[in-house]
């Protein structure tokens, strides 16, 4: 239960930041028509899993529940893109070239199809 507890409060301040930052960026950059919130919520994110996860991983800075804290709740709230590109390069690291090219191909694939199957489905009458 505490680990519940740890990721779901971490998932609430990762959303609220993510609500915050993105929306700063986007009237920051001035145009409506180009989600640069979204870009930088996502590219921040990647940046701090990198960060935080290498420093969990390498200098075993976090204990159990800090990490998941910070890397599932928190950042998992702030942008699930970080996680996706933090599964990746440790796909990477562990030389599962096939793996990490299969999964970044069927992320976009399946991703991109779900979207455009929901899409299609919303607009039946």
């Amino acid at each position: 239960m505490r680990n519940i507890i740890m990721v779901g409060l971490g998932g609430f301040a990762g959303s609220a930041l993510r609500y915050l930052i993105a929306g700063w960026v986007q009237k920051l950059s001035d145009s409506p028509l180009f989600p640069y919130g979204t870009l930088g919520v996502n590219v921040l994110g990647c940046l701090l899993v990198g960060l935080l996860g290498g420093w969990a991983d390498n200098a075993e800075l976090f204990g159990p529940g800090t990490r998941l804290f910070l890397l599932v709740g928190l950042l998992g709230g702030f942008t699930t893109f970080s996680t996706f590109g933090y599964e990746t390069m440790a796909l990477l690291r562990d030389k599962e070239l096939l793996a990490a090219g299969a999964y970044v191909g069927l992320h976009l694939v399946l991703g991109f199809t779900a979207v455009a199957v929901g899409y299609g489905i919303s607009n039946l009458r």
